[in-house]
């Protein structure tokens, strides 16, 4: 795997994007298809990544479209999973091995007819980045299509490992590193956190798809079961078991991020901005999460806008190489309490 060059090789990575560009769109000099793809890209980024779209507008401009092809990447294999409910899980399975196979085809060097493949190609090409992991998080994409709920934690891992990890290791390259060796267990742990912090905020809109990503294991230790869940989600409330579970959810994630910390300080400078505003702000979902009471029904925890510029502003004011603010504990004002109850 290749990082991107840094400073003036810039001008050498200009002159390989234009080489690419050209290959990939049949031999064409004229890449309006490749723009038109990077510019879907950015837009299903913009509509549905608020939090992270934020946070790469502070990359700068030629890294900025890098990050829209991967993100649009994910993006449209998830719509094709959660977003065509209306089909049975065959017909969504099959549409999603369709759009594997396009993929496949465009990395062998064969014209693709896309929308958005196009950009997501180039950006492989012009990173260098690595092919298994597009199929590791394809495979866990098929998987949301026949898995409803994981035993333990070790095989939601299995699942993350594709549908989280494989998202760091892919954006390192984009980013830069001064040491992406060092730098690759990071990615890939801040890619976890990122996704557990997705499943614990979205455990109600999960439930309605038929899927729970709090492990059975974890549901037994703290004596819940599904259909408690789903009783919560039609109530709109937790009850205090749930919320003791969704806080041990939190410290689970907590730990990722603290294991993630120590890469951000490892990216090129002009990177650094974009990652400590991204860390900052998922870590936020969790302290809103707390400052809830750890009731995920109650509302989808947010952070407020007025917090997330001034964290970007903050970010932006960093030094480069200043170490990250590890999350920790809230801690709680007082005792679980279930609405209506004394």
């Amino acid at each position: 795997m290749t990082a991107p060059l840094a400073n003036g090789g810039e001008r050498t990575l200009g002159l390989r994007i234009a080489s690419i560009a050209a290959s990939n769109l049949g031999g064409s000099p004229v890449d309006t298809d490749l723009t038109a793809a990077y510019d879907r890209c950015r837009e299903l980024h913009r509509r549905h990544g608020r939090t992270y779209y934020l946070a790469t507008s502070l990359l700068p401009a030629w890294k900025r479209r890098h990050v829209h092809a991967l993100y649009g990447f994910t993006r449209y294999a998830d719509e094709i999973v959660d977003r065509t409910e209306e089909l049975p899980p065959a017909e969504r399975a099959a549409r999603l091995r369709e759009w594997s196979a396009r993929l496949a085809a465009g990395l062998h060097g064969e014209p693709v007819d896309d929308p958005l493949l196009p950009a997501v190609l180039h950006t492989i090409a012009v990173f260098d980045l690595d092919h298994a992991d597009f199929t590791s998080f394809l495979r866990s994409m098929a998987m949301d299509l026949t898995v409803a709920s994981y035993p333990t934690y070790a095989d939601l891992l299995d699942y993350m490992e594709g549908s989280a990890a494989v998202i760091g290791t892919m954006m390192l390259p984009i980013l830069g590193s001064s040491d992406p060796a060092a730098a690759r267990e990071p990615a890939r742990q801040l890619g976890l956190a990122f996704q557990l912090t997705n499943f614990i905020r979205d455990v109600a809109e999960d439930l309605g798809r038929g899927r729970t990503y709090l492990p059975d294991e974890d549901l037994a230790r703290f004596d819940v079961t599904r259909d408690d869940l789903f009783a919560a989600r039609a109530a709109g409330y937790a009850t205090p078991k749930i919320r003791e579970l969704v806080e041990y959810e939190v410290t689970r994630a907590q730990a990722h991020y603290a294991a993630a910390a120590p890469g951000i300080p490892l990216l090129t400078a002009a990177s650094q901005s974009c990652m400590r505003t991204a860390y900052a702000l998922y870590g936020g979902i969790l302290d809103e999460v707390a400052a809830q009471d750890y009731d995920v029904f109650v509302r989808r925890a947010r952070v407020p806008g007025p917090r997330r510029l001034a964290v970007a502003a903050r970010s932006l004011l960093t030094p480069a190489g200043t170490p990250v603010a590890v999350p920790g504990p809230v801690e709680r004002k007082g005792p679980l309490l279930t609405p209506g109850v004394v």
